[in-house]
């Protein structure tokens, strides 16, 4: 292996989509993985909300993910469902996939983008030096980068080795999924008891059994500890009078509600990502779609950073921004959490909360917290689109006609002109797009609704709008210069 501008350890999905952020971006990067091959040992992640979807979209790979998946409402608080189908984006609805089918689609689009990927290599260790991250590996080899990423989950040894602190809150309950053959067939469905939330399902074509079963104490989460048919046996004796008489085994695995965050997303020269910066219980389906935003959040800087186009200052953005995203999602998490618990009186408030999220108002708000549709980055005051996703208007350009994701594609920064022609950015035409276009209907959010049009838009990468026009266009200059770099001479 040769040494690579950016090193990410971990080829799930966060990533892998940060190689491809970076690829699209000419950085040289590559993926340690410690899995010998794409295939992955339990069940995973089952889902992708509308923004994971809307990314992939801007970067022109969503039908991939579509032509696998069935389209769904997803979203969900605490098992209660949502309603997104009257958003407005393109994608108002969630997609059930696995996640071994999309790291598939991921690992196939880098494989396009050339993207080189070490399988059944281990990092035992790393050492930052003032130009560098030497990183050392299980066979004994040194390998070094500008800039390394752990994306290795949550008891990832990228953070550990940075000295990165992982503050938060121990579990206080621990369920056990399996896919397994069953003598005896349970009543299909949740379930809901003193223990807590449990799921059986049998899945499509007549293959096995998927169930989830809370346990009555707490279990453990280890590498050298992983649950047995046994433990399995046990928690559904104890839950259901029976075991079913389960037997053959595809996976079984452990998840608690441990909910942590790193104190930093960022030591120096080392950054992290996903579920190595923060962990919560599944409920909600969000930990492997907050990945992807914090992947989609860090490429384009990173690489900026990485070829000298902006100052390394740019890196904390990072953290200002995706930090307070993962904290808010923790909390509502642990309320999820606290409502999924089985009483009376916890029944009464669930009730209560079932009620006001039939309401409008309530179940927009919610839907769009829990879909990723609602972000908005602090970038200081100013119109309702500063700081938040890019609508995806249809367009009339002098090319014909478009789409402000199709614009998109290659992950560059996009300077949309709705006003009259000569908008000048000479300086950073180098760095930055600029489009001149009429935009088509109106602009619109979620929650918020129709929203002013502006007479021109500066878009990140990311989607996000850095900057909007009015009509006196003032500080573009500045903003450009903040996210993009100084001016070329």
């Amino acid at each position: 292996m040769k040494d690579h501008a950016v090193v990410i350890v971990g080829g799930g999905p966060t990533g892998l989509m940060l190689a491809g952020e970076l690829a699209l971006a000419d950085i040289d990067v590559a993926i340690i993985e410690r899995r010998v091959n794409q295939e992955l040992v339990g069940w995973r992640a089952g889902g992708l909300h509308a923004l994971s979807i809307e990314l992939f979209d801007q970067r022109g790979i969503a039908d991939r993910f579509l032509a696998q998946g069935q389209v769904a409402q997803v979203a969900g608080f605490a098992w209660i469902r949502l309603d997104i189908s009257d958003f407005p984006t393109p994608h108002p609805y969630g997609l059930a996939l696995k996640q071994s089918r999309i790291e598939r689609i991921l690992a196939d689009w880098l494989g396009e983008l050339a993207v080189p990927i070490h399988r059944g290599r281990e990092v035992t260790g790393i050492a930052q030096h003032d130009t560098g991250v030497d990183i050392e590996l299980a066979d004994g080899k040194l390998l070094r980068a500008d800039y390394l990423v752990g994306c290795d989950g949550g008891r990832s040894l990228i953070r550990k080795s940075a000295g990165i602190d992982f503050p938060g809150w121990e579990p206080t309950t621990s369920c056990l999924i399996a896919e397994i053959e069953v003598d005896e067939e349970p009543q299909w469905g949740l379930r809901r008891d003193r223990t807590g939330t449990h799921s059986f399902s049998r899945l499509a074509d007549g293959g096995p059994a998927r169930l989830v079963v809370t346990e009555r104490h707490v279990g453990q989460i280890s590498r050298a500890a992983e649950p047995t048919l046994h433990d399995l046996s046990e928690a559904l004796i104890a839950v259901c009078g029976t075991d079913y008489g389960i037997h053959s085994p595809s996976s079984i695995s452990r998840f608690t509600d441990m909910t942590r965050q790193a104190a930093t997303y960022r030591a120096q020269r080392v950054l992290l990502a996903g579920d190595a910066a923060h962990v919560h219980f599944p409920v909600g389906g969000q930990g492997l779609n907050i990945g992807i935003h914090d992947a989609v959040n860090l490429g384009w800087k990173l690489a900026q950073v990485v070829k000298k186009m902006s100052p390394e200052a740019l890196l904390d953005t990072y953290h200002g921004e995706r930090h307070p995203v993962a904290q808010r999602i923790l909390c509502k998490t642990m309320a999820q959490t606290a409502l999924l618990r089985c009483d009376d009186r916890m029944d009464a408030l669930r009730d209560t909360m079932s009620e006001l999220l039939k309401m409008d108002e309530p179940r927009k708000r919610i839907g769009a917290m829990l879909s990723g549709l609602d972000i908005r980055y602090d970038l200081g005051e100013g119109h309702e689109l500063l700081g938040r996703r890019m609508p995806d208007l249809d367009l009339v350009t002098a090319d014909g006609p478009s789409r402000v994701f199709a614009l998109l594609h290659h992950a560059r920064p996009l300077l949309l002109n709705f006003g009259e022609p000569g908008l000048e950015i000479a300086p950073w035409a180098d760095r930055v797009r600029r489009v001149d276009a009429k935009p088509v209907g109106t602009l619109e959010l979620p929650v918020l609704g129709v929203i002013p049009a502006p007479t021109a838009v500066l878009i990140r990468p990311d989607g996000y709008v850095a900057w909007v026009g009015d009509l006196h266009r003032t500080g573009l200059t500045d903003a450009l210069t903040t996210w993009f770099g100084p001016p070329a001479s």
